[in-house]
């Protein structure tokens, strides 16, 4: 028996160009005009319908109920599942499917958790990567893809042992652009953008993992222009380390058609500590701007010829103890020869950056000299 969706609010929710979508996609093509705000669509072996232009018109929620009804028919499902693809036609819709989860489709609170911030934390990745790849996005000074995130829609849950779905903002059937024939061209971040190149993201990440499991990490260096980061790479390590396996597919919006409807791609936990990996190389490789740095003075030289003076500070770096090369001011070099002297710890800051093997310290600042005994038997002195 069919369900009937009587609920004027969730008939609303489903737009004209959304029916249009669904209609031309199913068979249904533009006819004529029908009044000043709707237009006929017809096809072979299918009944002839009307279909609004806008949503306001004040029968918009009883037309929209009929249709459900025909294209329900049509297709042969029921009203629940035809409401339900007719909500989403015109939008891309991600959906993170484990494969693990209780028989009544749940999963435990902090997994489902870790489960929906890994997925917003993957469209963030894919918005601030789109047109700027970088090794690592300083995801919250991105102003517009946090805007773009904001006009994501977190969907209902699904059963299929558990499943998340995140929502696009609504994706407008492709119009004519007069400056070029790429109606994605542009530098504005739009929802097929940041799916497309979220799509392309997670498949290079995948046959970049299921390499190095094989002893192969050369990909990872190389597919940074694609949108693998660390932040994509952290944020699939966390979703799938709880699972057996991770699904990830995008169903794309039948306003603008692809030539498959839904694209999938499966990460299994045993990805998770290679994704974590690759995601601290990445790290390694960008500059960290404004960090505090908290060691000693290991290394001190200078040539007669200058002022300022070379030191290499033994401190935690990525949660290990590395040198760190910088280049102090004649005071704050003075200063850093005190605090070796006296074998105390220093707080220095600047822009830390990875070159090669060795770690520079970038507008360096002897922040602060920490009185006390600190024995380090390394340092020395040249």
């Amino acid at each position: 028996m069919n369900a009937i969706i009587s609920d004027p609010n969730a008939l609303r929710a489903v737009t004209p160009t959304a029916l249009s979508a669904y209609a031309r996609t199913s068979g249904w093509a533009q006819v004529e005009p029908y009044g000043d705000h709707s237009d006929v669509y017809a096809g072979q072996s299918l009944p002839e319908i009307i279909i609004p232009r806008t949503q306001q018109l004040g029968d918009y929620a009883l037309v929209v109920s009929q249709l459900i009804g025909i294209f329900a028919r049509v297709a042969e499902v029921n009203e629940t599942t035809l409401y339900n693809d007719l909500v989403t036609a015109d939008r891309d819709v991600i959906r993170a499917r484990v494969s693990e989860g209780a028989a009544d489709g749940s999963v435990d609170i902090d997994s489902g958790v870790n489960l929906v911030k890994g997925a917003r934390d993957l469209v963030l990745a894919a918005a601030c990567s789109w047109n700027n790849p970088q090794p690592l996005h300083r995801t919250g000074a991105h102003r517009e893809a946090n805007d773009f995130l904001r006009r994501m829609r977190l969907g209902q849950t699904e059963h299929g042992s558990f499943v998340i779905t995140l929502m696009t903002p609504t994706i407008p059937p492709p119009t004519r652009n007069f400056l070029t024939s790429d109606p994605e061209m542009g530098a504005t971040i739009t929802g097929r953008k940041v799916t497309t190149h979220l799509s392309t993201a997670l498949f290079v990440a995948r046959v970049a993992a299921e390499r190095a499991s094989g002893g192969d990490d050369s990909d990872f260096p190389k597919v940074v222009p694609v949108g693998v980061n660390a932040n994509l790479c952290e944020a699939l390590a966390d979703m799938v380390d709880p699972f057996g396996a991770l699904d990830i597919s995008i169903t794309w919006a039948r306003t603008r058609p692809t030539p498959t409807a839904r694209d999938t791609v499966r990460f299994t936990n045993d990805y998770a500590p290679i994704l974590r990996e690759a995601a601290q190389s990445y790290r390694n490789l960008e500059p960290q701007p404004d960090v505090q740095l908290f060691g000693s003075v290991h290394i001190l030289r200078r040539d007669e010829s200058e002022s300022d003076g070379r030191v290499t500070i033994r401190a935690s770096v990525n949660n290990a103890i590395r040198s760190v090369q910088a280049v102090l001011t004649q005071s704050d070099y003075h200063r850093a020869i005190q605090a070796h002297d006296k074998r105390e710890p220093v707080i220095v800051s600047g822009d830390l950056e990875r070159i090669g093997q060795r770690w520079h310290l970038h507008n360096p600042r002897l922040v602060a000299v920490i009185s006390g005994a600190y024995d380090d038997p390394e340092d020395g002195k040249q």
